[in-house]
Order: C-alpha cells, then structure tokens, then sequence
C-alpha cells in the first residue's frame, strides 16, 4: 500500500512483523528514518504500541504521526503469543539473553503434570516481573542493576491469563500458546511454570500473534515495509 504525504501526517498504524534480534526501538528509529527521507518530513512523531525483547518476534504496532495519541490505548489491548519454554534449567534473565545458572532432571515429569501446571495460570494471577526488565527501581532499570551484579526486589503485579495452551510432545521442551493482558512478562510465565513442576524452565522462542483485532498475518516484514517507502523517494 502507498501513502500520501497528508495520509501520513494525518496518522497511520503500520503492522510490522519484528525481526529477531531487532530492539522495538531499533524498529521506530529505522521507519522513522524512512519516512523522512521518504516524504521529506524534518520531523514525525514514530512510537510502537508494546515492546517486544530483541529475541522475540512478531506483531509489532507501529503508530505513525496523528495515530501517535492512540498509543496508550493499543497498549492496553490483550495479546496472543506462542512460543516454547525448556524445562529442567533456569537463567537470570528468564530466557536465552543469559546462561544457565540451574539444572534439574527432568524424569517423572507427565504430560499430567504439565496440564496441571498450565491451569494453575489461568485467570488473574499474581506475577513478579524478571529483574532484566526496564521496570524502574530507584530511578535505575532493573536490568542495568542486575547486569551489575545487584538484585533489584520487584513488585508482583496482577495479570490476566485468558487462556494458556500447551503442548509437551517434544518435551523437555514445551510449546504453548497464550492470550494474556497488558504488563504480562512471558519470561516470568516461563519461570513461574518451571516452579509449578518442581523444576525449573525458561523461555527459548517467543512470537506474538495478535494485539487486540490485529494480527500478524495482516503484518509486513521491516524490509517489505520499507522497500514501500522507498517507492516514495
């Protein structure tokens, strides 16, 4: 799809499919570039609508000119993702962003077992956001603290778990699917699910699906989009 230059100014809401390893800042600041060369703009407003970590992908909402005042209220959407948790280790970060720091056996674990954990999470649950997060602490972010050896104490905060599906055939990994409100951490998710087992777990794969009615599938690629920008120049 082509846009005007008032169609931009007056605001557009990009569906973006992030890509891995991107930052959701890295996104804006590259659209933003693009747009300005593009239509010539010395300034634009660019915001997304909910980070997503560098090592996950999917839906991103990229809010672009007068679309920018919508923002608080796209965050505010529920959310799908999928992804895969691993169970019988933990990191500190929750995920793969850090290494291993605990090991369990996994034997005696059932396909039972992981059901049961999984329902323990649905509804309005209780939930300790990871310390490699951008919650403030102090006026310091609790990864930059963490990543200097502190521990910073978070706060539990109450979620909705609308639904959580998951699957352990290739266990000991576990593939699952969730829909969840605003502030879930998935990273704690898996955390928390490894505790559920007696075990331990953390996040390998996350991907998000849908924000509210929009979903990936109506998504561009970062490059798809800005090879249409480009048209523009």
């Amino acid at each position: 799809m082509i846009y005007s230059k008032t169609e931009i100014e007056e605001g557009q809401l990009l569906l973006i499919d992030k890509p891995l390893n991107w930052t959701s800042f890295d996104v804006v600041n590259k659209l933003r570039y693009a747009l300005r060369k593009a239509y010539g703009f010395k300034k634009l407003k660019v915001g997304h609508a909910g980070t997503l970590d560098p090592l996950a992908t999917g839906l991103l909402l990229i809010a672009v000119g007068r679309k920018t005042k919508t923002i608080n209220d796209l965050m505010g959407m529920d959310k799908v993702y999928t992804g895969t948790f691993k169970i019988g280790a933990t990191t500190p970060s929750y995920d793969l962003e850090t290494e291993v720091d605990q090991q369990w056996s996994t034997e005696g674990i059932s396909e039972e077992d992981i059901q049961k954990a999984a329902d323990q999470f649905k509804g309005l649950i209780d939930q300790v956001p990871p310390i490699f997060s951008a919650i403030k602490q102090g006026g310091k972010k609790a990864y930059e603290m963490a990543r200097e050896g502190e521990k910073p104490e978070l706060k539990s905060r109450q979620v909705m778990i609308h639904d959580f599906k998951v699957d352990a055939k290739a266990f000991p990994e576990v593939d699952f699917e969730v829909k969840c409100s605003k502030g879930t951490y998935i990273r704690s998710l898996a955390h928390d699910f490894g505790a559920a087992l007696n075990n331990g777990a953390h996040l390998t794969a996350l991907r998000r699906e849908a924000i509210g009615p929009y979903s990936i599938k109506d998504a561009l690629s970062l490059e798809g989009c800005l090879e249409i920008f480009r048209k523009e120049e």
